[in-house]
């Protein structure tokens, strides 16, 4: 029997690297997969049905509110656009020009990355802030949030920073800062999913908004997003993003969600138009938020280190190569596979290997970002359960082994 992709001429793959967008993502769930197909049989109001989403955000997160966007670059440029123009749809048509308007970001130069181009296109100009002296190996430093303080002027709309584990300075500093000079916080923390902790921690340390990628470890549709955070903020990048060809007498958001009374007058077409997630993705994405929450986290893990321990144990003896389990511990010990060619032992780089497997039968992608040192990563979460064997079979044929 063929599948969709089969039919359409499009090779399927093992997708041994993790839930990358240009691998298309990961694997729903049965129930997000059936929530999207229900929710396709029916028209809502947009607006309703992103307040029923909103209330479902806010209390997985602690947020005051939430918006389902079309991914976490949209959640950046939403959340950029709100805290340029605020409730005013005099500014909100106005974008990406912000003349007049406060347009300047602050971010530590080190967590600098082409994600924030998405920042950069709601019309405003990033500040860098210090200098990562740890990075570059003279000396020990980084941006300290004194700087970040430093950086902010009358025209600094937010200030942008973007979580990993090795993020500098803290955010509870940052938004300190930041809040000191009575400017918002913008947390991009699109794979900062595991731990489910961090669904609550940025909004706990202040951050006023904080953008998710849905379709990553939460499980949700690829085309999604979470944008959590201060209620007059999502409504500003609700109002920018939904259809407002509306006329005013007839536009009834729901109050807890956009409140009316404080605008007045719609805004047009805005600018994170082009962000708009339809009624699947929205369904779809709070289904996969729902049992995302519910799961145990050592049960996510257990179910994790199941699958990739049997590709451990099937790789165990490949010629000129050492295998070995390890935890991501950036992403609440993930369990996963190295495979590492060792100098002088394997005749095949590891570059030539990763080639031969992504341009085999099957396609078979890993994760190559320590290729340099000889190493190939395997993870679990993209992964069925007919998977380890074929990685196995696969990578044997390509190392030439018996």
């Amino acid at each position: 029997m063929t599948n969709i992709y089969e039919r359409l001429g499009v090779r399927t793959i093992i997708n041994a690297q993790g839930p990358a967008t240009r691998l298309s993502g990961g694997i729903m769930a049965p129930e997000v997969a059936a929530a999207m197909v229900e929710a396709s049989r029916h028209c809502v109001d947009i607006a309703e049905l992103q307040a029923a989403a909103s209330r479902a955000i806010a209390e997985a997160t602690g947020a005051e509110a939430g918006l389902v966007t079309s991914g976490a670059a949209a959640g950046l440029l939403l959340g950029t656009a709100a805290c340029v123009a605020g409730l005013d749809p005099g500014k909100m048509n106005r974008l990406p020009d912000t003349s007049g308007m406060k347009n300047e970001v602050v971010v530590a130069r080190s967590q600098r990355n082409f994600y924030d181009h998405a920042v950069r296109a709601a019309g405003v100009r990033l500040v860098e802030a210090g200098i990562a002296d740890r990075f570059s190996g003279a000396g020990v430093r980084d941006c300290e949030a004194w700087e970040i303080a430093d950086a902010v002027t009358e025209r600094t709309a937010a200030v942008l920073y973007v979580a990993t584990p090795w993020s500098r300075p803290a955010l509870p500093e940052v938004t300190a800062a930041a809040h000191g000079k009575g400017v918002p916080v913008i947390v991009d923390a699109a794979a900062q999913l595991p731990p489910a902790g961090n669904l609550r921690r940025f909004i706990a340390e202040g951050a006023d908004l904080v953008a998710f990628s849905g379709g990553k470890a939460l499980g949700g549709p690829q085309a999604s997003g979470i944008l959590c955070g201060r209620r007059d903020l999502i409504a500003s990048a609700a109002l920018q993003m939904l259809d407002q060809d509306a006329r005013w007498e007839l536009w009834l958001p729901p109050a807890d969600f956009i409140d009316k009374s404080r605008l007045p007058g719609l805004p047009q077409h805005g600018i994170g138009r082009p962000c708009k997630a339809g009624k699947e993705e929205i369904v779809g994405l709070i289904t996969a938020l729902r049992l995302f929450v519910v799961e145990d986290p050592a049960a996510r893990r257990a179910r994790w280190r199941t699958l990739i321990g049997r590709l451990a144990d099937s790789l165990q003896n490949l010629p000129g190569c050492a295998v070995a389990l390890v935890a991501d511990s950036t992403h609440d010990d993930m369990p996963q596979v190295d495979v590492t060619f060792q100098a002088g032992r394997s005749n095949r780089a590891a570059l030539d290997v990763a080639r031969e497997l992504q341009t085999g039968n099957p396609p078979i992608y890993v994760n190559t970002g320590r290729i340099e040192e000889g190493v190939l990563r395997f993870g679990p979460m993209c992964l069925t359960e007919d998977d380890p064997p074929r990685i196995a079979a696969r990578l044997r044929a390509v190392l030439g082994a018996a």
